[in-house]
């Protein structure tokens, strides 16, 4: 890669990065009372989904893409996982240091790595075995079981990576047969119906300033797909993944300077060990591409 490529997709990534901590930034103000009554989190969900969808709309409208003949089982499942797995990652927001929720929500590609092998029959070397033993050792350094300083609410998040893992699943095999826009578009309609039709049991009314985090979750969210998308399509991913691990990094200074939560020498330890497993696959994966590539 160039030089000026290089430096464009790395800051390319790091602002996606920035954007999704950003969004559960806005989840944790939201289910905590920092921007008035504490709200639920499905409602929270419901926002992050209505408003994304409505930007994807807009966007459709503009761009015009080509649709082809969607897989709805495929979608439906992809999008109640993703409602819900995304739900108890906000809820976990809320209840514990928004970097040790966020670590614990990024064990899902190595989650979905393990169901890859009964589900889509892949094979799974050494390397990534010990990745993925690292990233447990990360998250029960996180949880902590059998600590006075156990965390209950990371069972929240860690049942959330669980259920993202079967939803990169699905989207894996979605991608081979649908266009980005035709998927980022049936998977924001079947989120909102999900999660707005059970919303609309706990609804509460809506601080203005509870408004503005609601349409600003959707929006980031949206905008760092499209961020995530473009850095994909001009670096290696074995070069780009590794670098979305940063949101770990957003995720703590946001805490920190928003809610003053200086994350512990544990928590720290946690991350770094989930991040070095990610950079095991990362390389496990360069390594097994062909030469030349």
């Amino acid at each position: 890669m160039e030089t000026r490529k290089i430096v464009l997709t790395v800051l390319v990534m790091l602002a996606a990065s920035a954007l999704v901590a950003g969004t559960s930034l806005l989840a944790k103000a939201l289910g905590t009372e920092a921007l008035g009554p504490a709200l639920h989190p499905f409602q929270i969900t419901a926002g992050r989904y209505i408003f994304a969808l409505i930007a994807l709309l807009m966007a459709t409208a503009i761009i015009r893409p080509r649709f082809t003949k969607p897989a709805l089982r495929l979608h439906f499942g992809r999008a109640a996982a993703g409602s819900f797995g995304v739900t108890c990652m906000f809820a976990a927001s809320a209840l514990i240091p928004l970097a040790d929720a966020t670590a614990i929500s990024m064990l899902n590609p190595i989650i979905a790595m393990v169901l890859a092998i009964p589900l889509l029959k892949e094979t799974v070397g050494p390397r990534r075995w010990v990745a993925a033993v690292l990233s447990i050792i990360g998250a029960l350094l996180l949880i902590r079981p059998g600590f006075s300083s156990f965390q209950p609410a990371a069972l929240i998040a860690l049942l959330g990576a669980v259920i993202l893992a079967f939803e990169i699943i699905m989207v894996k095999l979605l991608s081979g047969r649908e266009g980005t826009i035709q998927i980022l578009l049936f998977s924001n309609g079947f989120g909102t119906l999900f999660t707005g039709s059970i919303a609309l049991f706990i609804w509460v009314a809506p601080t203005p300033a509870q408004w503005l985090a609601l349409v600003g979750i959707g929006l980031l969210m949206v905008a760092a797909q499209v961020l995530f998308l473009f850095a994909i399509r001009r670096g290696d991913a074995s070069f780009v993944a590794p670098l979305f691990y940063a949101t770990l990094v957003f995720a703590a200074l946001y805490d920190f300077a928003i809610f003053h939560v200086r994350p512990s020498a544990i928590s720290l330890a946690g991350a770094g060990i989930i991040m070095l497993g990610a950079v095991i696959i990362a390389w496990s994966e360069k390594r097994r591409q062909p030469k030349g590539l």
